[in-house]
């Protein structure tokens, strides 16, 4: 028989279908992307990273099996573009072709359980080597983890100040806990704050709502924090809150990183997650945050935080979170 010869050849190429991945088959890799080395991204407009770590959570943990759930959930839009050859977005009504988004999946970013420390320089340097080279998206992950992705990335871009939005139901802008310490993720703003690269008034919250500490309003107007609570959302509408946080937080910086906290979401949503909090975001109000801030060009960075999908029999917490950054991306470099 010749070697040119093979029944599986001919079958896959007399039937269409037959190289078309379905979005539980092959790569499980963020939007099918394809898997990279953190170093090899010269030819990449997003790298995706995960951090699964949530030794910092001071509610239920789960957050560190988020960065394989999230990743699962976007292959089903994959698929669809593949299959489709495009897709018409029907929220923005864009032209939308995934093909044209050129995205590496770096994997998981090494964390060490016992060691916080450790595993914040790993992932400050894990995203910066990314960050130098591509658009970087973490997946986490507890909250903390945002505050070395930050530096990471406001290192690799050589930035003197850089802005953030952070969509979240909590302000984490703990000074520390006598349980905790004064790294864990209730402080990971704080610790931005206080950081080198930014500082409160480039700083803007989105969804704010619970309990905080006493005289919390009283503090955000001191330190000039962009606050805009749940009240403020149903007051003046998503759209007017976001087009002013974004530029609040891009005033005089040299980029913006967003943070998404999955818990920022109602939990009647997106339970999946580790400490939920009554009275929060629907989804389209969370898209229509991620349509917003896609094609702003500040914009240089994002996380999606707190996803603990084992609360979630349902997978809607995943599946939300990763159509969030899928629009996101999609935003910035797919339509």
């Amino acid at each position: 028989m010749s070697n040119d010869y093979s029944r599986a050849r001919e079958f896959r190429e007399s039937h269409e279908g037959a190289e078309v991945e379905l979005a539980y088959t092959g790569k499980q890799t963020f939007l099918k992307g394809d898997p990279r080395n953190v170093d090899d991204l010269q030819d990449i407009d997003v790298a995706v990273l995960g951090a699964p770590l949530d030794t910092a959570a001071s509610n239920r943990p789960g957050a560190r099996y988020g960065p394989e759930a999230v990743r699962k959930a976007s292959t089903w839009w994959a698929y669809l573009s593949g299959y489709k050859s495009g897709l018409t977005n029907m929220n923005t009504r864009a032209q939308v072709d995934y093909d044209d988004l050129k995205i590496a999946d770096c994997g998981d970013i090494p964390v060490f359980p016992q060691d916080q420390k450790q595993s914040a320089d790993s992932i400050t340097a894990h995203v910066a080597t990314a960050a130098e080279q591509a658009f970087p998206v973490l997946i986490g992950g507890d909250h903390y983890c945002t505050y070395p992705s930050f530096c990471g990335f406001a290192e690799a871009i050589d930035a003197d100040n850089v802005g953030l939005v952070q969509i979240d139901a909590h302000s984490d802008t703990s000074d520390g806990s006598p349980v905790f310490g004064d790294h864990f993720h209730g402080s990971s703003t704080r610790l931005i704050a206080e950081s080198e690269y930014s500082d409160y008034e480039h700083i803007s919250q989105i969804g704010i709502r619970g309990y905080e500490a006493p005289g919390f309003f009283e503090f955000a107007e001191e330190t000039g924090l962009n606050l805009y609570t749940m009240r403020d959302i149903q007051a003046q509408g998503i759209r007017n809150v976001v087009t002013e946080a974004i530029q609040n937080a891009s005033e005089d910086t040299d980029a913006v990183y967003v943070t998404f906290d999955i818990d920022s979401v109602d939990p009647s949503t997106a339970p999946g997650t580790g400490t939920p909090e009554p009275g929060g975001l629907n989804s389209h109000q969370a898209l229509t945050i991620m349509e917003i801030l896609g094609t702003h060009e500040a914009v240089g960075a994002a996380d999606l935080m707190e996803v603990a999908p084992n609360y979630d029999p349902t997978q809607s917490t995943q599946t939300l979170a990763a159509y969030l950054l899928v629009t996101l991306v999609e935003r910035q470099f797919a339509e």
